[in-house]
């Protein structure tokens, strides 16, 4: 690996993700200083010059469930009543009705005037398609006239409202994808007298190449237009051998880019987290999965498979193996260009949820594989009470917590300590790299071993300190507002 560094890259990190790099948490981008990349840049020492999107309004983009879920409790406490029931739709109509004029018509129809490229590059919802293709002016075409619409009630074109936040408001920059963005930024070491623009990049996406597949609970396996941005929406988990095809233009993009380092995160099992819960028992002794997959809040004595919206057990296995297909892809990349010369890594998030799940393990000895070892907490987390899990979080009615707190309201996104573990893994793989890490001022070294402060995060985690308390219910609320107005579809509509 080259070692020769010259001079002092201007831009320390720079990311292009998916919706687990830009921030996204219970069913929005809002906070982007506690997405994965912010933490990063906060133990860096460079979050003040760390340029990101930014998000205002009611909760973001496109509906933030924990502000709504905190709507609903200041005006009728922790159980919904039936009586409640009409009022409850009607404030809950209003409160969305409030959020679609802010971004259609209000501050947030505007596009802030921004002249440099975000170090950040990441939007939620986009494949590897979107990264390699998508643009600010393709956005800015497709946003139509908005209209105030009584019945869906849902922001019009929200992607594209949140990715010209993204982009730099230029039209000289109008038809850049974000890899040519980060090729700008590469290129500006020379200037700075460095051998390269940037020191660390880091790519996560691949997880929206099956991730529809439990948002949606339904398995489409991707056929003719795969890698055409208005024909792949009809398939929600890509074959193995288009994964790769694509890879393959993504690395071609990535190789062109001056970086010293980059890390690439391996794509999670997109069946572990609660979005989809699995019913009963395991099909099997020593089996990973359940019969069948569905929503959090239908119960086991409830739940009819030819009623509710479900994937089965071979189908959830199916998805796994494609994810390993894609990982497979993503490790022989970065094992090639090693073999080149080049200073690639790899970020083994599919390992690190592996060893975080549950249901799937950590509560199924017998399922456990030879490899598997429980993730180990930090020390700040393992003395939370009561233990933080990956289920779908809960609260009790003593006004905290009861389960969960790694995954936020949607039940796809990690809670601010969950992004904390993932900017904590890729602080490792840097750290292997040799990248250097700075106390808040951003000259003085900190001494090893550098990791994130967790304390620090969990003071910033609204769901784990004081969640909303109608999530007592055992998650009847969100049952009745995915039912009443499609909460999830609008919540996730990638």
């Amino acid at each position: 690996m080259q070692t020769n560094w010259q001079g002092v890259p201007p831009h320390r990190l720079v990311t292009i993700g998916d919706s687990l790099f830009h921030g996204f948490q219970s069913g929005a981008v809002y906070q982007t200083d506690l997405s994965v990349p912010a933490i990063i840049a906060y133990e860096l020492g460079c979050l003040d010059t760390f340029r990101r999107p930014t998000y205002g309004g009611p909760g973001g983009l496109p509906i933030n469930i924990e502000l709504l879920l905190r709507t609903l409790e200041q005006r009728y406490g922790e159980q919904l009543s039936w009586w409640e029931v009409p009022a409850a739709l009607f404030s809950a109509r209003q409160w969305m009705d409030t959020l679609e004029d802010y971004w259609e018509r209000g501050p947030g129809s505007v596009i802030p005037h921004v002249n440099g490229v975000n170090h950040n590059l990441a939007m939620y919802g986009w494949d590897l398609r979107d990264a390699l293709s998508q643009n600010a002016k393709a956005c800015r075409d497709r946003l139509a006239k908005p209209k105030d619409d009584l019945v869906t009630q849902v922001v019009e074109n929200n992607s594209e409202r949140a990715a010209l936040r993204v982009y730099p408001d230029t039209d000289a920059r109008g038809s850049a994808t974000l890899f040519e963005l980060a090729e700008e930024l590469g290129e500006e070491g020379a200037g700075a007298g460095a051998d390269c623009g940037i020191e660390t990049l880091v790519v996560s996406l691949g997880a929206n190449n099956a991730l529809g597949a439990v948002t949606r609970l339904k398995v489409v396996w991707s056929g003719d237009g795969y890698d055409d941005p208005d024909r792949k929406g009809d398939y929600t988990v890509w074959r193995p051998s288009h994964f790769a095809a694509e890879l393959a233009e993504v690395v071609a993009a990535v190789r062109k880019i001056k970086a010293r380092h980059v890390i690439w995160c391996t794509v999670p099992h997109v069946t572990i987290p609660p979005i989809s819960r699995g019913v009963g028992s395991k099909i099997e002794a020593g089996s990973r999965y359940f019969p069948f997959y569905t929503r959090p809040w239908i119960s086991d004595r409830a739940f009819d498979p030819r009623r509710d919206p479900n994937i089965t057990a071979d189908e959830a296995r199916a998805v796994d193996s494609a994810i390993d297909h894609f990982n497979d892809a993503i490790t022989g990349v970065v094992r090639q260009a090693r073999s080149d010369g080049l200073d690639w890594f790899v970020m083994e998030a599919a390992g690190m949820l592996d060893r975080l799940a549950d249901r799937r393990y950590i509560d199924d000895p017998t399922a456990r594989p030879p490899w598997w070892q429980r993730y180990p907490l930090p020390a700040a987390l393992s003395a939370v009470s009561p233990p933080v899990t990956s289920r779908f979080m809960i609260s009790d009615r003593r006004g905290g917590r009861a389960d969960g707190g790694l995954f936020s309201l949607d039940g796809v996104h990690p809670t601010t300590i969950g992004y904390g573990l993932l900017a904590d893994e890729i602080i490792r793989v840097m750290r292997r790299a040799g990248v250097q890490f700075c106390r808040t001022d951003g000259v003085t070294p900190r001494p090893d071993p550098v990791s994130v402060d967790f304390g620090r995060l969990l003071r910033r985690d609204t769901l784990l300190t004081r969640p909303p308390q109608n999530l007592a219910a055992g998650l009847a609320v969100l049952g009745w507002a995915d039912e009443a107005f499609d909460l999830l579809r609008r919540a996730l509509p990638f």
